[in-house]
């Protein structure tokens, strides 16, 4: 079926990538149904906020990813507390837990993900906190006021986050974090090391290649032979892409549900976006599976255009942030196969930027409270163009000079 008599758009998830193709879809012009189905009671709703501002002042906190009357408006059905049980890919149509089968001309899957539990005996998903969705922050504001000390499993942003807002808090934290360096997935050991700096001054005690073996009650026993006594543990050790639906249709899967340049998966009739796609990327090595809300966002708009007939393979410049207390990270481009790194500002000074080169080229500039370099990297990396590290680290340098001028 060709994209110009696509009539029926079904989306299977309600976060950031589902909602963001829904409005792209008629933003474009597309005039036929389209429908949302979410497996939260909830009505769709920003994730970052549930780590940042949602612990600080949960009645302050505006989560909603559009208004109830946007839905309304814009004609986009919403299905909440609908769990997806099958994809019958012959005959084009999903069945719910409830029976219902809803059918399509072209599924979408932003199925996300869920958080990733590690082998820890007495690690029980019912027992200990965790933070991906809005009941599972509520879960955690509840208990706030109680809480003397908790155990963070995980030293990424999510774990480092919430330890942040523990702290200013004056809750005790201690995170264990299996690998030797913090945020060692995706930031350089530079930056790295700045931000275990900036966690002991805060007095979050961090155990870097620590592993819990076990948790029995309040006490979390580590590979070392050493106990700690808590009132909570939260587990923030990753995630995993949710692709069990997607499997079970027969689809290609690889550290997530594998698509093409075009965000296709193995059946032309369904993409999948967001957590959950694994997809060629131009600015990383390989198939990647990126878990950010720029790339949600984007890989929505790119379904989107193809569905209503302009596609485009997806290229989007990869950028996160992260806000941990007063440190506010921000990334432009991805570190992967890093070889070089130079700093430009000073830690001392509270801002600085990390450059970061792959065989003497420019691939990401990671920036702490400097969001003039991290917006100058943006916007160099977006239009192909390097800067040579000794132009980077000098300080003499106004960067904004080397953005390229918009053609008279």
């Amino acid at each position: 079926m060709s994209e110009s008599t696509i009539s029926k758009v079904v989306i299977v998830g309600s976060g950031q990538a589902g909602v963001e193709c829904a409005a792209a879809l008629r933003h474009s012009g597309f005039a036929g149904a389209v429908t949302i189905i979410g497996d939260e009671p909830d009505l769709p709703y920003q994730r970052p906020p549930l780590s940042k501002e949602f612990l600080k002042s949960p009645a302050d906190s505006s989560l909603p990813l559009k208004g109830e009357a946007f839905y309304g408006q814009n004609d986009i059905e919403v299905r909440l507390g609908g769990f997806v049980r099958r994809i019958d890919r012959e005959a084009r149509e999903v069945e719910l837990a409830s029976g219902d089968k809803i059918a399509y001309d072209h599924l979408v899957l932003a199925t996300g993900a869920r958080n990733r539990f590690p082998p820890v005996e007495g690690l029980d998903p019912s027992l200990v906190l965790e933070l991906r969705t809005l009941a599972h922050a509520r879960a955690l504001t509840a208990r706030l006021e109680a809480l003397k000390h908790v155990t963070i499993i995980g030293g990424g942003f999510i774990g480092l986050e919430v330890a942040a807002l523990l702290r200013q808090r004056d809750i005790a934290v201690d995170v264990l974090e299996a690998a030797d360096r913090l945020m060692g997935r995706v930031l350089s050991p530079m930056m790295s090391e700045e931000f275990r700096k900036i966690h002991e001054e805060i007095g979050t005690r961090l155990r870097l290649g620590a592993v819990a073996t076990q948790i029995s009650g309040g006490t979390v026993s580590l590979s070392d032979g050493e106990t700690i006594e808590t009132d909570a543990v939260i587990v923030a050790a990753g995630i995993l892409p949710n692709v069990e639906l997607a499997q079970d249709a027969g689809l290609a899967i690889e550290n997530g549900i594998v698509v093409d340049a075009n965000l296709v998966t193995s059946d032309p009739a369904i993409s999948a976006i967001g957590d959950c796609a694994a997809h060629p990327n131009p600015w990383g090595l390989g198939m990647i599976r990126l878990e950010s809300v720029q790339n949600a966002v984007d890989q929505g708009k790119c379904v989107a255009a193809r569905l209503t007939g302009t596609p485009a393979a997806y290229d989007a410049l990869p950028w996160f942030w992260s806000h941990q207390g007063k440190a506010k990270l921000q990334i432009a481009g991805l570190a992967m196969g890093m070889d070089e790194t130079v700093m430009r500002g000073d830690p001392a000074d509270g801002k600085f930027s990390v450059f970061v080169y792959r065989q003497g080229r420019l691939i990401a500039v990671e920036s702490l409270n400097s969001p003039a370099d991290h917006m100058v990297a943006r916007r160099m990396l977006a239009a192909g163009l390097s800067i040579p590290r000794d132009v980077a680290s000098d300080p003499a340098v106004d960067l904004k000079t080397l953005i390229p001028r918009p053609a008279a």
